[in-house]
Parts: C-alpha cells; sequence; structure tokens
C-alpha cells in the first residue's frame, strides 16, 4: 500500500512541475511513512510513498525499473493472486528480484501489454513509464477501492492517490460549481467530476494510455450482470449459499498474505463477523477490533462483536470511546480531507484506523456486502415500492400527515416519521429520481437554495443533468432491484463508502482490505435474483443464510442501529462559536461570496431551535466545506 504522484510533460513549460515532484510525496506521507522514491527521465517523474507490506527489505521500494531499464512503474495497492501469476512468469522466463507484487504487475505489461488487467486479483492504481515510447499506462481496479486523480492541460498530465498531492504539484483551484451543487445533496462528490475544474477521479475499472499529447481513456472491466440470467439461476438457493461460503472463504484466504501483522474489524454485525468466521479457518489467534460507545449504548455493540470473538477465539480489542474522544479527532479528519466529503461516519472509521494501526498494519473489513446483496433499508423500501400492496399505498395515502409531523434521526419516532415521509414520496417518483431522492441528504431545490445568486449562475443546468443522468444510467422503469444495486456499486460505494475508508485508513498508516469485493464474489452477486438477496422480510437474505451456522444466534435477533456521531449536540455546545462567529458567519459567508447569507442564516436559526430536524446533517457539509475552503482556497 502506497501514495503515488507523477508528472507527463507535452511541452518545456510543462517539464516545470517536475520540481515539485518531492513537495508531491511530502504531501501524502501517513500513506507511505517506510520510504519513498523518485524518478524522472526528460519530461517524465514518479513519485512514491511507501507503507511496506510485501518484501520488507530495500528491494521492494520504488520506482521500480525493469532489467533493461526501458520500463519504471509506481504501484500503489495489493495484488492477491500475485504469486500464481509471478510462476508463470518464472516459466515464460522473466527473472525476479524482489518478492513483491509490483514487479508482478511490471513483468505482465511488459509481456502482454494492456490487455493483462483482467489478471489481477486485488486493488490498485499504478502509472508505467516506457522510456523507449515515451508513453504513460495508468489504470485503477475494478471497484474504486484506490483512488487516482489526473489534471491534464496543454502542457502536462498529472497523477496522485490525493488532491492534495496534485495541489502540490501546483494545479489551478477553480471550484467546479455542478461538484459543489452535488455535494451539498449527496455529501460527497461522484466521479469522475471532483471539486476543482479540470481534474478528473479516473473511473473504476478504466485505464489510460498516454503518448504524446494523445490520450487513450477505455474502460477495462464492467461489472457482469445480465438480468434474463440472473432470474433463470440453474442453482438452488442452497447450492447458491453454499457456493458463496466456497468463494468468499477463498477471497479472505487470499487476503490474509502479508509480511507485518494482520487483523480485521470486528463491529458486531453479520458482514465483519462473517470475515472473522472465515480468516479464522486460515490463521489460529486472529486479532480483531472494535469500537464501543461508552456515552452511547443505545449504538453499542461491542457484545455482539465479543461473542464472535469469543467463538473464534481471537484476540480481540475493543476502543471504548466517550463523545470527548469523538469530539478530539474533529479537527484531525477535517485537516486531512483535501475535497469536501461530509460523511460523519468518517469520524468513527479514523478512530478505529488510528487505535487498530497501533497493533497491526492491514485489517479486513466486511464493506461492500450491504451494496452487493441489499443490506440497506433504502433497498427494502425500493423492495416495498415495486411490491406495492397495501402497506404501501397506505403510507401514501397519509403524505400529508407524514409532511406536518416533526422528523428527526435522533428519536425512534420522529426518525419513523421521516423514513416514511421519503418512503412516501418515493412512491410518487421513478426509478432514477427516487434513487436520487433516497441517495440524497437534500433535494437539489434545498441544495441550490444555499448558494448565493452569483454561484447559481455558475451551475450550468445541462451539465448538471448530464452528470446526474450518466451515474442514473443502469437504471430503468422496467428493470429489477439488481440495478439499484448496481448503481450503488458504481456510485455509493467509489465515492463515498470506498473512499471514506481509503482516506481515514491512509490517514493513519492502515491498508484496508475487503473479501466481499473480491471479483469472484462480484460477479456471483449479479448472477443471482434478487429473491436471493432480499423478501419482505429480510435484508441480505443470501449472507445471512449462508453464514448462520457460523455465527451465534444472537447476531440474527439484534436490532441494526447504524451509529450517529453526535452532531447536533457539538453544533449546540462546543462547536457553536465555530458556526456562529467563524465558519458561518454572516461576515465570512459574505466575503466569500459562495453561499447566500440569509439561507445560511435561516439554516442556523432551525439549528439552534426546538425543532431542528435533520438540519445537522446539512450543517456538517457546510462546515466541512468551510474548513476546507479556508485550508485549501485562502
Amino acid at each position: 500500500m502506497c501514495g503515488i504522484s507523477g508528472v507527463f510533460a507535452f511541452t518545456e513549460a510543462g517539464r516545470s512541475s517536475l520540481a515539485s515532484l518531492r513537495a508531491s510525496t511530502d504531501a501524502i506521507v501517513s500513506r507511505g511513512p517506510d520510504s519513498q522514491g523518485h524518478f524522472a527521465f526528460e519530461g517524465c517523474g514518479l513519485g512514491f510513498r511507501r507503507l511496506a507490506i510485501l518484501d520488507l527489505t530495500a528491494d521492494g521500494n520504488q520506482p521500480m525499473t525493469d532489467e533493461s531499464g526501458r520500463y519504471t512503474i509506481v504501484f500503489n495497492g495489493e495484488i492477491f493472486n500475485f504469486k500464481e501469476l509471478r510462476q508463470k512468469l518464472v516459466q515464460r522466463g522473466h527473472r525476479f528480484h524482489s518478492q513483491t507484487d509490483t514487479e508482478v504487475v511490471l513483468n505482465l505489461y511488459i509481456a502482454e501489454g494492456r490487455n493483462f488487467l483482467k489478471k489481477l486479483n486485488g486493488f490498485f492504481d499504478f502509472a508505467i513509464y516506457d522510456k523507449e515510447e515515451d508513453s504513460l499506462f495508468l489504470a485503477r481496479d475494478r471497484m474504486g477501492e484506490k483512488p487516482l486523480l489526473i489534471y491534464r492541460d496543454e502542457d502536462k498530465l498529472l497523477f496522485a492517490s490525493e488532491m492534495k498531492s496534485l495541489l502540490a504539484l501546483g494545479i489551478p483551484r477553480k471550484l467546479d460549481y455542478v461538484s459543489l451543487n452535488h455535494y451539498l445533496q449527496l455529501n460527497y462528490i461522484p466521479g469522475p467530476a471532483t471539486i476543482f475544474k479540470g481534474v478528473k477521479k479516473l473511473l473504476p475499472g478504466h485505464y489510460m494510455y498516454v503518448k504524446g499529447k494523445k490520450v487513450v481513456r477505455k474502460r477495462w472491466y464492467k461489472i457482469p450482470y445480465d438480468p434474463k440470467k440472473a432470474e433463470r439461476n440453474k442453482l438452488s438457493y442452497e447450492q447458491q449459499q453454499a457456493k458463496l461460503v466456497d468463494l468468499l472463504d477463498d477471497a479472505t484466504a487470499r487476503r490474509l498474505v502479508a509480511d507485518v501483522p494482520l487483523g480485521a474489524f470486528l463491529s458486531g454485525g453479520i458482514d465483519s463477523s462473517v470475515i472473522v468466521a472465515l480468516a479464522s479457518r486460515h490463521t489460529q489467534h486472529l486479532n480483531t477490533f472494535s469500537i464501543g460507545y461508552r456515552d452511547e449504548p443505545f449504538f453499542d455493540e461491542t457484545k455482539y462483536a465479543k461473542l464472535v470473538a469469543d467463538r473464534y477465539k481471537t484476540n480481540h480489542t475493543v476502543f471504548s470511546l466517550t463523545n470527548q474522544d469523538l469530539y478530539d479527532h474533529i479537527f484531525d479528519v477535517l485537516n486531512y480531507i483535501d475535497e469536501p466529503f461530509a460523511d460523519s461516519s468518517a469520524l468513527a472509521v479514523y478512530i478505529l484506523s488510528k487505535r487498530t494501526r497501533e497493533k497491526v498494519t492491514v485489517a479486513l473489513s466486511g464493506d461492500g456486502a450491504d451494496e452487493l446483496f441489499a443490506g440497506y433499508n433504502k433497498h427494502m423500501g425500493e423492495f416495498q415500492v415495486r411490491q406495492g400492496g397495501f402497506k404501501a399505498e397506505a403510507v401514501t395515502g397519509l403524505n400529508l400527515l407524514w409532511d406536518v409531523l416533526p422528523k428527526s434521526r435522533n428519536s425512534f419516532f420522529g426518525n419513523k416519521i421521516r423514513q416514511f415521509q421519503r418512503f412516501s414520496r418515493g412512491m410518487l417518483s421513478g426509478p432514477k429520481d427516487r434513487y436520487w431522492d433516497w441517495a440524497s441528504f437534500a433535494s437539489a431545490k434545498d441544495a441550490r437554495s444555499l448558494l448565493s445568486a452569483a454561484s447559481r449562475r455558475k451551475i450550468g443546468k445541462k451539465l448538471a443533468e448530464k452528470r446526474r443522468r450518466d451515474l442514473l444510467e443502469g437504471l430503468h422503469a422496467d428493470g429489477d432491484l439488481n440495478e439499484v444495486l448496481l448503481t450503488d456499486t458504481t456510485m455509493v460505494l467509489p465515492y463515498d463508502m470506498l473512499a471514506k475508508v481509503d482516506l481515514m485508513s491512509m490517514a493513519n498508516s492502515l491498508e484496508v482490505r475487503p473479501p466481499f469485493l473480491d471479483p469472484n464474489v462480484v460477479r456471483f452477486a449479479f448472477s443471482l435474483p434478487v429473491s436471493s438477496k432480499i423478501d419482505a422480510n429480510m435484508k441480505k437474505k443470501i449472507v445471512q443464510d449462508a453464514f448462520r451456522p457460523m455465527l451465534p444466534e444472537e447476531l440474527y435477533k439484534r436490532p441494526k442501529h447504524g451509529f450517529e456521531v453526535p452532531l447536533l449536540k457539538w453544533f449546540r455546545g462546543e462547536l457553536r462559536p465555530l458556526i456562529e462567529d467563524d465558519l458561518l458567519s454572516d461576515a465570512f459567508v459574505e466575503a466569500q461570496g459562495v453561499f447566500d447569507v440569509e439561507a445560511i442564516r435561516a439554516l442556523k436559526t432551525q439549528l439552534f431551535s426546538r425543532s431542528p430536524g435533520d438540519v445537522h446533517a446539512r450543517i456538517w457539509a457546510l462546515i466541512v466545506f468551510q474548513w476546507w475552503w479556508k485550508k485549501w482556497m485562502m
């Protein structure tokens, strides 16, 4: 696991960026605290920071050049089938000087060119420079587990693992107002867009080949999904369960390879418990880690994690946190974020990663299961909308009531009313509008209302709609729930869930490996009919049924509580001066010119009223943006 950056100059003027290459790797030192390296030849420069996982010797350092001196690579990620691939290359006459997967990737490119990517089982982004051709090859993994950002102008192409690295290379800081508008709705920015004009995220499963000023972009991987084949799956449900266990067991075993201490997150939920159960088949006394919330017993699930840890005799560690512990890390998270990202659960991931890193360098996780197998409440809502029936019609029939009753995530009844209102609104929408609504924290209208008149004029309606349409292209009126899951895996998963884990773990030099995102598991997941994943009584049905014999029965009887960071309490207490006197003060908002002063003032009034509703989520998005603005734009 590493951080990479680079420069590919088209003109003499573009070569000036090479002088900032070291600064670009210094900016991402936490991604690779063990060593750094730089390569420069004519107009190409490659930068690297290393977090040593395999072959801890200097032989594993990068940039890495082949025997001939023609090809040089910087590689970020892990290839879990590299030993099998290496053996085949040895049989073809290739020689190796390290025990790394990086050298395998380099030799595969030399042997097979751009078509080798489908052989890789792992997560990655990398760049390979060909000195003879004077060409650059960039690629990103299938699911978008590792990020790769790219900036291009007339003089050069720049790339990096994080935005702060690109900023160190001197990219122009021009705000993309369509991205800002989507951020205010979703709390993150879906790719390929970023917060800056001119900077793009290389999409998951894509590569880029650059020679001269010619740039070839190609999609090398697409999640295989044929709705007709899925519905006609020939395996019985029992056979499907058995196959899932086998595939996930293999995926988990592959991800246990490391030359450093390794462990697993264990939340007490089904997904992480499944991974721990499988990993314990292949390693004794696995290190496992949980977070407990001492001040929030309603959300504390450590007792369920302990049941799994006891069953599999893991070396279990519980990090018991107070609300003060959470608060003490807010500014660490805000300072690390280099593109606005307002998923508040990032705070818990940051602390879990920081504490876990004190004991291990690699951790397995249960990420991806909800998106692949229908584990969210919105999936049950979508299922019920598509099923229709008396209950769904009854909720919609009370639409006027849901509009006037108080709604809040902070109480059971307030949250139920909030959910009924969203469901009712969804019943009256088509699949694309419903998906966007249920993925959003604010409507498009409400998001635009926060912007100043000048900012609203800078949002091209056609461009905004095109981006939205591209993100939702997989949803059709006659489609099924698998299309919703597919959209989750191409939008929510890479740009919210995986981005959160990558940012917060890399901030603490911890590598996280999710076995559920193994390509064989993903392929199998989308070969299944909807009926295997969800019914009227159960979300994530096949996962729960397949692993029931391996897990404590108590896990199936407990209610699921997603942890809510106590933002409202902080906003009305410790963070109130930051809101009223600094980041959202009338004076700063007016001088900044991005937001509408009166709209922000109205949000603050609601925040400090007796009926704040869900305003704290929108306030948090504004705080994150304003903190980012002060750090990176002033």
